[in-house]
């Protein structure tokens, strides 16, 4: 039940353009790009500010990448019209586990509208630190970074089909087999919840679906697709993908940028 509820947060009004909300600096890490006007509104009730949660990224040593992700999230109207909104950005991992990633804004798929990249993230599990580089304002804010989390993604999550408690509904698991991607080896599972007509207000079942494809060899999903009433349907694909270690120039900070240490101290940059 807490797991529907908190989807409801994601529902969000229909816009022209993405970029990125800066989150409270212990979730930054894989926020991704929430939908807001492109040009500033007035005051009005109601209305929701959204997170993309992205791939996980597990700080595993000895499994070296670098690799391309494209993001593409569809919204759905009540009339049935769709919205899509697209980006490519690198990611990478060397030999210790320390992780680089872009972020960059999802902008409409299709349009003259141009991506650009507003975050460089550095993380290093040995060291617990994240650095949050804005390349707008030329400030990286160092972070503390708990890497045990983001460890736990190194495995494909498997579950069990059931009902949910107080008859809520179901949770169902698939297994799909093995699959080549990218000329990697990787197992997908399918976990589909069902929603019982009358648990959210709701007039008839709600379904969500989670799809993923895992490489063991990575500790890392090559492919995730979810799909739900609440926040329409998301897909995460890797596109191309080195298995080498990437350029060590990657994960040393911008030249030129400042550095805020906020593991003590609250925002100062923002």
């Amino acid at each position: 039940m807490r797991t529907l509820l908190a989807g409801i947060l994601g529902l969000t009004s229909a816009v022209c353009m993405a970029q990125t909300q800066e989150p409270p600096p212990q979730q930054v890490q894989r926020s991704e790009v929430p939908p807001t006007p492109r040009h500033p509104q007035p005051a009005q009730d109601g209305g929701v500010r959204e997170v993309l949660e992205s791939i996980v990224i597990p700080p595993i040593p000895h499994a070296p990448f670098f690799a391309t992700l494209a993001t593409e999230s569809v919204k759905y109207a009540a009339d049935g019209a769709s919205m899509t909104f697209v980006n490519q950005r690198h990611i990478a991992r060397n030999a210790e586990g320390r992780i680089y990633e872009e972020r960059w804004y999802l902008v409409p798929k299709g349009s003259n509208v141009k991506s650009s990249m507003n975050w460089i993230q550095i993380a290093d599990p040995k060291q617990h630190t994240l650095y949050n580089c804005s390349p707008q304002r030329r400030i990286c804010d160092l972070l503390v970074y708990d890497p045990e989390s983001d460890l736990s993604a190194a495995k494909l999550r498997r579950g069990s089909t059931h009902p949910l408690e107080n008859g809520d509904g179901s949770d169902v698991w698939e297994d799909l087999g093995t699959r080549n991607i990218l000329g990697i080896e990787t197992e997908g599972v399918r976990e589909t919840t069902v929603t019982n007509v009358g648990v959210l207000g709701n007039d008839q079942p709600l379904n969500s679906m989670s799809e993923y494809w895992h490489s063991q060899q990575l500790g890392l999903n090559l492919l995730s697709i979810r799909s739900s009433p609440y926040f329409g349907k998301q897909t995460f694909t890797i596109t191309e993908i080195s298995t080498g270690d990437p350029d060590a120039q990657l994960f040393q900070l911008p030249a030129g940028y400042t550095v805020n240490d906020q593991r003590k101290n609250g925002p100062i940059s923002h």
